[in-house]
């Protein structure tokens, strides 16, 4: 595989796909994290006369991406294949792209998974734990990994899916992929308050929408109707006064999930509802509180 390329961390915003949104969505001022990415390997691999097949797969894949047409992308990813069977970003295209069931798209990213563990060598996984995604090379596995745990976790096969999302957070404890807000509601709706609190705290400074409000439910678990819970959810809406609305049906969420949020608007609120609701109602008293408390909005202490 040819020098690895690293990239600059930032803050996990990404655009959001219309069929199976999950993370953080980007403000509406930044390009598309993809056009980002395929841009900076150009970048990054100037200089450089070596080039693997991996390397030349995966600039397929991002004129893939860019494709006007659906059958035009997948034929440029099954076109990456023959060019090298460990390029996983023509599995993950192709599970996004192709699939008609979980258990199709389940096996298209495991095959992904595998290929970029082939592609990276052991040594990537043994030298830059707590670094993947900063290094170009490793995103591709990142991300179908993080295909691999959604699909498992629409499947209900839980404990896999929060294997995955622990083991992501362990190669990448940055989180540029934001696998944290798809881990923590579930985390609550599973019952596993231990390990949300953990998570929290990891990641404490996070001002996030579903993170401030899954800061609420989880005080809410572990205390009831209390001080630490009404101190929580008055932070919380400080931050985005829109999610109650949505998250107790009194506005109704879109049928397609915005591509872009800003913090504290509207945006923001639909896509935290969109992913904490299921823990909320999962969580006895949790949805009647929140009523009540919104209802007195402005006793809130």
């Amino acid at each position: 595989m040819s020098k690895k390329k690293t990239a600059k961390k930032k803050k996990p915003a990404k655009k959001k796909p219309k069929k199976k949104n999950s993370g953080a969505a980007q403000p509406a001022a930044l390009p598309p994290v993809r056009s980002i990415e395929s841009h900076l390997a150009g970048i990054a691999g100037m200089g450089f006369q070596e080039r693997s097949a991996v390397d030349e797969a995966q600039e397929i894949i991002y004129d893939a991406w860019e494709a006007p047409t659906r059958p035009r992308a997948v034929a440029l990813a099954r076109k990456a294949l023959t060019v090298s069977a460990d390029c996983a970003d023509a599995y993950n295209l192709l599970a996004e792209l192709t699939s008609k069931s979980l258990d199709q798209a389940i096996d298209l990213f495991r095959k992904g998974v595998a290929a970029g563990e082939r592609a990276l060598g052991n040594k990537t996984f043994k030298d830059d734990v707590g670094h993947f995604w900063g290094i170009l090379e490793t995103r591709p596995y990142m991300r179908a990994r993080a295909g691999l745990a959604q699909n498992l976790w629409d499947a209900g096969q839980y404990e896999e899916a929060f294997e995955h999302y622990r083991e992501m957070l362990r190669l990448n404890t940055n989180d540029n992929q934001g696998n944290r807000y798809l881990l923590m509601p579930r985390l609550l709706e599973k019952n596993r308050d231990e390990e949300a609190e953990k998570l929290y705290l990891q990641f404490e400074g996070d001002v996030m929408a579903i993170w401030t409000y899954s800061r609420v439910l989880l005080d809410f678990c572990k205390h009831g109707e209390s001080a630490v819970a009404n101190k929580s959810l008055k932070a919380a809406l400080a931050g985005n006064e829109y999610v109650p609305a949505y998250l107790l049906g009194r506005k109704k969420m879109p049928r397609d999930l915005p591509d872009y949020h800003g913090f504290g608007d509207d945006n923001e609120a639909i896509i935290c509802v969109h992913e904490s609701k299921t823990a909320w109602k999962a969580t006895p008293g949790a949805m009647e509180w929140l009523a009540d408390k919104m209802r007195l909005s402005d006793t809130i202490t």
